[in-house]
């Protein structure tokens, strides 16, 4: 496979000369803040303090159904409204738990974040929905409210959709450089929350393509008045990100670009941002550098509509879960217990699972599939210890020139053909363990699971646009939301890794050249609870009132 060619990436090109920047390497690790001081990090939440505030009814419970049922839509899908949409804005973004330490006390999400800092702010644009006012909204997930930021005139419309933003500081903070990696994965985290739990609901995401400047106005995040400009404003901005629009009974698809400019410059503005951090410490002008080479520009080609391969239906789930008790049980494990063996079928399952389907969350993507896996294979049951491939997509040509390939289905029959797993290295446990622990900055959570992985984006991808950057980081999250889902399904548990040592993961996997490029590493395994940490219901003071 050595021969194939490798479409090197343009070395003046600014987003792979800040990724290759923000590498870590054996001898160093990207550039970050010295120390941190925990009692002074960013604030995990932002409000709007003098606008007009909506409780949302915490009623996911209502619509439940099988975590295996999501496949297929159901019978009636749910009709949009201020419940359902409590119920989809509860399921994507809202708490899922309190976790306490002693004096400590941190809320947990239902859609996962690097450090568990949340950079993403999640916006919600409608009009014609019943029992929501028309305009914009800034979903606060501490109360489970709507804090209407801009309202405007009913005109007789019906649509729904929900922006997204990154608080870049709150990432860089902790991760310095690296923060704008982060933040991209962070956001493909809730674009997949955010379709999972319009599927329980019956509901389509679909992205929508707009100019960054557009999607600025429309959120309000360009005003001067509330983001004003000075020295410490990086701490407060937030950046534009995405648009989804949804799909429901009874809800159209929202206008054009230029028509939503429309559409909200009339309205009547409400509210003033919290603060995020009033004294950084440190700044780092290269994450700003990279959101700005990868926005989109004002003439933005048309959204794209993802081209998935043909491929079997995925397998019933043997799990009978519910899906709002999934994806709220839905943790990153923080210990693995190395006694425990994965049975074969589940691991295959999650791999299927992972290949891109004309499903949730894979249609909520903004391009073509573009991440392949690289996996440490540990304590799979029946299957050998060593290094695999699985390229997503069947037309994928991974140049891992590490041995002879062998494909899984040879020397494990129930294997599924269509999953195109590769065996690249046979090793034993203990030195696959070794090399995935190493790799992934000396982590034991790599080495103690089943399985670990590293995804690699394929970097000829980028071309001139900047924002294709952003689309490959973005897919690698969505990629680790569905391992966090299925891993819970299949009752075990995934962790994110965002810390790895990206040139010698692609040496250990024989990748040269700089077409295949690192991007994110995940581990799966049997999660070793630590009983210290109490666990507390998300709402408390709202039990009642919604019971």
């Amino acid at each position: 496979m050595s021969d194939i060619p490798q479409n090197p990436v343009a070395p003046d090109n600014p987003l792979a000369a800040y990724h290759a920047r923000t590498r870590h390497r054996f001898e160093a690790f990207a550039e970050g803040p010295g120390q941190l001081d925990w009692d002074a990090q960013p604030a995990a939440f932002r409000h709007y303090a003098g606008a007009p505030v909506a409780l949302l009814p915490l009623a996911a419970d209502r619509f439940e159904r099988p975590f295996g049922d999501l496949d297929v839509p159901p019978a009636t899908p749910i009709p949009a409204d201020a419940t359902s949409l409590g119920a989809l804005l509860e399921l994507a973004f809202g708490l899922s738990a309190w976790k306490s330490w002693g004096p400590n006390r941190w809320a947990l999400r239902c859609n996962p974040s690097s450090g568990n800092l949340h950079p993403v702010e999640a916006y919600v644009l409608a009009t014609g929905v019943p029992g929501v006012a028309d305009g914009l909204h800034h979903y606060d997930p501490e109360a489970h409210a709507l804090e209407g930021r801009a309202l405007v005139e009913a005109d007789g419309s019906h649509w729904l959709a929900v922006g997204l933003s990154s608080v870049m500081w709150r990432e860089a903070w902790k991760y310095g450089e690296r923060a704008f990696r982060y933040c991209q994965l962070d956001v493909g985290h809730a674009v997949a929350a955010l379709a999972y739990a319009a599927a329980l609901l019956g509901w389509e995401v679909a992205p929508l393509t707009l100019p960054s400047g557009t999607l600025a106005g429309l959120m309000g995040l360009d005003r001067e008045e509330d983001f004003p400009t000075g020295r410490f404003s990086f701490t407060e901005d937030e950046e534009p990100e995405i648009l989804l629009a949804i799909r429901a009974p009874g809800i159209h698809a929202p206008p054009a670009g230029p028509a939503l400019l429309d559409w909200i410059a009339p309205a009547s503005w409400h509210g003033s941002p919290s603060a995020i951090d009033p004294s950084p410490g440190y700044r780092w002008p290269i994450v700003d550098k990279a959101a700005r080479f990868s926005r989109r520009p004002a003439d933005a080609l048309p959204a794209l509509h993802p081209v998935f391969p043909r491929l079997p239906a995925l397998p019933p789930h043997a799990t009978a879960s519910g899906a709002a008790q999934i994806i709220r049980q839905r943790r990153s494990g923080q210990r693995f217990d190395p006694r425990h063996t994965l049975p074969r079928a589940d691991f295959y399952r999650m791999l299927d699972a992972l290949l891109p389907r004309p499903r949730a969350p894979f249609t909520a993507q903004e391009a073509d599939p573009a991440i392949h896996l690289l996996l440490f294979v540990m304590r799979v049951e029946g299957l050998p210890t060593g290094l695999y491939l699985l390229p997503r997509t069947p037309d994928a040509a991974i140049p891992c020139d590490i041995g002879t390939p062998r494909p899984a289905a040879d020397f494990a029959p129930d294997c599924p053909a269509h999953l195109g797993l590769v065996q690249l290295a046979a090793l034993g446990l203990q030195e696959v363990q070794r090399l995935a622990r190493s790799l992934s900055c000396h982590q034991d959570i790599a080495s103690t699971s089943a399985f670990s992985l590293g995804m690699v984006a394929d970097f000829a991808r980028l071309g001139s646009e900047g924002h294709a950057y952003r689309s490959l980081l973005r897919e690698a999250g969505i990629v680790g939301q569905v391992l966090y889902l299925e891993a819970e399904a299949a009752g075990v548990r995934g962790t994110g890794i965002g810390c790895f040592f990206d040139e010698p993961v692609h040496q250990a996997f024989g990748l040269a050249g700089t077409r295949w490029q690192s991007v994110y590493h995940f581990t799966v395994g049997t999660p070793v609870t630590d009983a210290r940490i109490e666990t507390g219901p998300p709402y408390p003071q709202r039990q009642q009132e919604d019971s």
